[in-house]
């Protein structure tokens, strides 16, 4: 059991980092396929370009439907383990959180 439980644990964290590598993957397969739309989520309308910035423009970008118009099949899928990681995580996470309070 308690095996079970810390498998949960692990595959949540897991799931969690997955998302993220999601996020590295498609930053990279946009910067090499596709840099006329990577310039325009990399560099702002006005102000300066900083991380933070660029990473809160591609998560606009990972929201909307302009990725799926690029008809990139591995972005695509890099979008959908993004969407996706962070619910099987919860999942897990709740899981062992079920499996802690059924042992007390």
């Amino acid at each position: 059991m308690i095996e079970f439980y810390l498998s949960l644990l692990v595959a949540g964290v897991f799931f969690f980092l997955l998302h993220f590598f999601a996020q590295v993957c498609i930053a990279r397969l946009l910067r090499q396929r596709h840099p006329q739309q990577w310039q325009i989520i990399a560099v702002p309308d006005n102000g300066k370009a900083n991380p933070l910035r660029t990473w809160m423009r591609l998560q606009l970008a990972l929201r909307s439907p302009v990725l799926p118009a690029l008809e990139d099949q591995a972005i695509t899928r890099w979008r959908h383990v993004w969407r996706y990681a962070p619910w099987f995580a919860w999942i897990c996470w709740f899981g062992a959180l079920a499996l802690q309070w059924s042992a007390r």
